[in-house]
């Protein structure tokens, strides 16, 4: 788990600074795995070694927080409140601002969410959100122009190297 700030945020874990040294050294693209709400890193685990066998760097980070195990979480279902999406996309900004190269991000549900904040954010190379709770064109406010810098988000068929 990750180490509590006084400021309630959290530090990157020892776990997930391994795996950006180890996509730093590697001199691969990085591709960073975003998990939705009650997952865990291991969720992308079969992703990962696909992209891994393609030629990739993946990273599977977890939220702040997040449990080693399903059976943690499943014991301590707490862990998982009490943050906001910004603390969570911090945490996120914190780990893909450490990588040397600018990444792909890949998110699910609230992962995609998280994704797409990343981009708005012009921390990622590409991003990709899939089943995204929601994106950046609903989140816009009726009347006001969209927010400069946004990517126009379509669909984009995958092709692995």
């Amino acid at each position: 788990m990750a180490a509590e700030r006084r400021d309630g945020t959290t530090t990157i874990t020892e776990h997930e600074a391994a795996q950006v040294e180890r996509a730093n050294a590697s001199g691969r693209t990085p591709v960073v795995f975003v998990h939705g709400l009650w997952l865990l890193p291991s969720s992308w685990d079969r992703w990962a070694e696909l992209f891994e066998t393609a030629g990739y760097v993946a990273l599977t980070p977890g939220w702040p927080d997040d449990p080693e195990t399903t059976a943690q979480a499943t014991a301590h279902p707490e862990v998982f409140a009490h943050k906001s999406t910004g603390q969570v996309a911090d945490h996120f900004a914190a780990i893909v601002g450490s990588l040397a190269e600018k990444p792909a991000v890949i998110g699910h549900s609230l992962g995609g969410l998280l994704a797409q904040i990343l981009a708005g954010r012009a921390l990622a190379a590409v991003s990709v959100a899939i089943d995204a709770e929601v994106s950046v064109r609903s989140a816009q406010q009726p009347g006001q122009p969209a927010a400069r810098g946004t990517a126009d988000l379509r669909p984009v068929p995958l092709r692995l190297r």
